[in-house]
């Protein structure tokens, strides 16, 4: 019997209903396989600052740096709004992604075969696409400094984008294994027309791809990347960008597979003496806080972030196999949560995450 320490933070609107659900389905895996999931508690986002007036407390921050991994649910309470941006329970997912070192961010793109016609794409448009993006996190606009505002004598706002050379190359390699271990296309997409950081990614690129010979690398414009999307989203592979664009990109990339709720991530960072790297597993759709405690939610993308937990943090392939699969089987018999419904029968959070767990467990 293997024990394994999970960090979970569960977090603010539907992030604890999602969560639930993801330990259910890795109840079902323990038992299945042998494993034990020990769960380590941590308050983060509004409901710390409920708790203790800070989004992420110093402790809990240890307490992640200790686990296995961390699944980490939402945060985000329009309750906190009016507090300064340092204060808010945003400050929780970027607090953890600096303090845990977590630089990259990948997120798959494969849509389901059992819900294709739920994607607002034609079938033929989308057959075929099955790609990652991996997101540069912990710097670029995001982290910039000078930020902030001033008041008089006009209001205004300043924001900074900046990367160094190192920054980038880390990224850019974690892309280029991905594409090696794929179809060996790597798109590393930018504003290098207007931007000068998405010139050096350019310069960077260029230079890693030297240790890269099978890899292809080609560049693209985000505006053009953009419509790609849409267009041809079965021509992408791996696609490589800062931290920005990544955020917008995925949104996007995230309704060809029907609906927000389904997408996994991972945030990681560079491995350790022990050859682990710390990693921090998400679903894409944040808090969601209009429909928080409705039993509504989509638990797809915080389950399979559970499966991406399993295969890479905790090098369980077989048991994350077992979940993907059980989730494309309970998808291929019919069910569906109201956001993938479109107006037809909808499963509770509850519900589909019962049928997953049911699935692994059979």
């Amino acid at each position: 019997m293997t024990v394994f320490k999970i960090a979970r933070a569960a977090g603010d609107g539907i992030g604890p209903e999602v969560v639930a659900e993801a330990d259910k389905v890795l109840d079902a895996v323990g038992r299945r396989y042998g494993h034990v999931f020990e769960r380590l508690p941590m308050a983060v986002g509004g409901a710390a600052i409920r708790a203790h007036g800070v989004p992420l407390r110093g402790e809990d921050l240890e307490r992640a740096r200790g686990a296995d991994a961390l699944l980490f649910g939402a945060v985000g309470d329009p309750r906190f709004d009016g507090l300064a941006p340092g204060e808010r329970p945003e400050q929780a997912i970027l607090g953890l992604r600096k303090g845990l070192g977590l630089f990259a961010n990948l997120r798959p793109v494969r849509p389901h075969p059992a819900t294709a016609a739920d994607s607002p794409l034609r079938p033929e448009v989308l057959a075929g696409t099955d790609f990652v993006v991996a997101r540069e996190l912990t710097g670029g606009i995001y982290f910039g400094e000078p930020r902030g505002r001033v008041e008089r004598p006009l209001r205004r706002a300043v924001d900074t984008m900046v990367y160094d050379e190192e920054e980038v190359a880390r990224l850019l390699r974690v892309g280029f294994e991905l594409a090696r271990g794929r179809r060996g296309l790597l798109t590393c997409v930018d504003k290098a027309n207007v931007l000068a950081t998405s010139q050096l990614w350019r310069e960077v690129a260029d230079e890693v791809a030297g240790d890269y010979p099978d890899v292809e690398l080609e560049f693209l414009l985000v505006d053009a990347c953009a419509m790609e999307l849409i267009r041809a989203p079965a021509r992408f592979d791996v696609i490589a960008t800062g931290n920005l664009f990544g955020d917008i990109l995925t949104d996007e990339a995230s309704m060809l597979s029907g609906s927000m709720g389904m997408m996994p991530s991972a945030s990681l960072g560079a491995p350790g003496p022990d050859g682990r790297a710390p990693g921090l597993y998400e679903p894409i759709h944040g808090s969601a806080p209009d429909i928080a405690g409705r039993g509504v939610a989509n638990p797809i993308g915080m389950i399979l972030s559970a499966a991406m937990m399993l295969r890479i943090s905790l090098g369980l392939g077989e048991a994350a196999d077992a979940v993907e699969g059980a989730v494309e089987a309970v998808l291929g018999a019919g069910l569906r949560t109201v956001d993938m419904a479109a107006g037809g029968p909808a499963v509770s959070t509850v519900e589909m995450g019962t049928a997953i767990a049911r699935e692994v467990a059979s």
